[in-house]
């Protein structure tokens, strides 16, 4: 790492750590009833950290910066192919094991949702657990996923892989994926009671592992990473994992890198634009569900259009079209002061967008960590207690001071839009190819991650509701 460099990431972290230390107690996601009661005003708290993303910006406008930055990468370690092949299999089939269990015991089992393993393990294990794995080292997803698991051993019977229609067409890209983000990430887990209800959870993974299986049967594995919901939201979190694990000759390889690299790459299509977007608005939404300001938003609307439950629905979807159209005309601003990427008729938008999507990753990765490793890492102790019923539940965060907690989620915030500017400066730099047009076109989306850094502090804040 550069003096520079090491200058950038040593100044990013001090202030966000410095703001944790002198806050107080929060409310979060699972601590019903909480109140925030800070030493220092929410408007300086919300100032500094504004303060954070914007100076990271100047500074790396103030002078040359290498393009892209080093791509060199530190090796901790390798994992010899052997002991990663007996990894993959026993990780597959314990997987694929979890999977069959939770669908037998969610029918079964005692309809009670703390104390069935369909529910402890779909939702904050499986589906939010996973997401925090893939934030630290990459997707998982490759290995662990069981309908991939499934497919293969339909193809080792069959002695060829399957797809009995052949190629994925590759213009739908992943679009069936964001629609099944949409449905059981975003309307399901976050607005219905399905999660409460161990049948009900059952009835979900059944369908989503009909799709999969059927459409992989069909398709092939491209469907398994193209259209598979979960692939691609671990998929796109594994973009900002500081671990990279990759393959190489006799096994694979172990890397540190900055969270940011992984960042610089363009997304695939439109819809994956779309997906990356909704990754950041959904876990925010999740969190501002459970304040009593979206209840007041929420029961207003309802009075006004004279609806039922199914207003959170309209309230959700309306909000990701605002969150999605912003970032398109922040994106056409951005491309018009930069003035790259031109082509006949106007600029190149859809390009612009397709670089500039997976910059918005660090926002939703941090926010994902800090709004849900209580969640995850509870729930993990209650799936001990179920698993292993003589032992009981196990609460890996008993003692841990509400300080400290709201700590943690105002550092991961920060540091989550401080990463987002750095890698959104790289992209200027390469699309723009010089310092003074980087510096153009990066101000729109500073703009808006400074404003963003304010509301993520605002949601976590807010007193939660039961």
């Amino acid at each position: 790492m550069s003096r520079r460099r090491f200058r950038l990431v040593a100044g990013a972290l001090v202030v966000p750590l410095t703001v944790a230390a002198f806050a107080g107690v929060a409310s979060a996601h699972g601590v019903t009833g909480s109140r925030f009661d800070a030493p220092i005003p929410l408007d300086l708290l919300f100032l500094g950290a504004g303060g954070t993303v914007g100076v990271t910006a100047l500074f790396l406008s103030g002078g040359e910066i290498a393009t892209g930055g080093s791509r060199r990468q530190a090796r901790a370690f390798t994992i010899p192919d052997p002991a990663a092949r007996a990894l993959r299999y026993a990780g597959a089939g314990l997987f694929l094991a979890g999977v069959l269990a939770a669908q037998i015991v969610g029918v079964t089992g005692r309809q009670v949702a703390a104390e069935n393993f369909a529910t402890v393990f779909t939702w904050p294990v499986w589906f939010r657990g996973l997401a925090l794995l893939a934030v630290l080292v990459g997707t998982p997803w490759p290995v662990l996923s069981p309908w991939l698991t499934i497919h293969r051993g339909l193809s080792w019977l069959e002695g060829k892989p399957v797809a009995l229609l052949g190629a994925y067409p590759a213009w739908v890209g992943v679009a069936p994926a964001l629609v099944g983000f949409v449905a059981m990430i975003g309307i399901v887990e976050t607005l219905t009671v399905v999660p409460r209800s161990p049948r009900l959870t059952t009835v979900v993974i059944s369908a989503y592992a009909l799709a999969m299986v059927a459409g992989a049967a069909l398709f092939g594995r491209a469907w398994l990473r193209k259209a598979d919901p979960l692939a691609v939201f671990y998929r796109l979190f594994g973009r900002v994992a500081p671990i990279e694990v990759a393959r190489e000759d006799g096994g694979y390889a172990v890397r540190a890198r900055p969270p940011w690299r992984g960042c610089e790459k363009p997304v695939e299509g439109v819809a994956a634009v779309a997906f990356a977007i909704a990754m950041v608005y959904t876990v925010s939404f999740d969190g501002f569900a459970n304040t009593d300001a979206y209840r007041d938003v929420l029961f207003s609307l309802r009075d006004l259009l004279d609806t039922g439950p199914e207003t959170s629905t309209l309230v959700y979807l309306l909000g990701l079209a605002g969150f999605v159209a912003a970032f398109l005309v922040s994106v056409w601003v951005v491309e018009r002061l930069g003035g790259g990427g031109r082509v006949e008729g106007g600029v190149d938008w859809r390009g612009a967008t397709t670089a500039f999507a997976p910059t918005v990753l660090p926002i939703a990765a941090a926010y994902e960590v800090a709004h849900n490793y209580p969640y995850v890492l509870r729930s993990l102790g209650d799936l001990v207690g179920i698993v292993v019923p003589g032992l009981g539940p196990v609460d890996p965060l008993a003692g841990l001071p509400m300080s400290t907690f709201w700590g943690t989620q105002v550092v991961l915030i920060v540091l989550g839009h401080v990463f987002a500017v750095i890698a959104a400066h790289y992209v200027a730099l390469d699309r723009y190819g010089t310092l003074a047009d980087a510096r153009r076109g990066h101000l729109p989306l500073v703009a808006i991650m400074i404003g963003y850094t304010v509301l993520s502090l605002w949601i976590i804040s807010r007193p939660v509701v039961a």
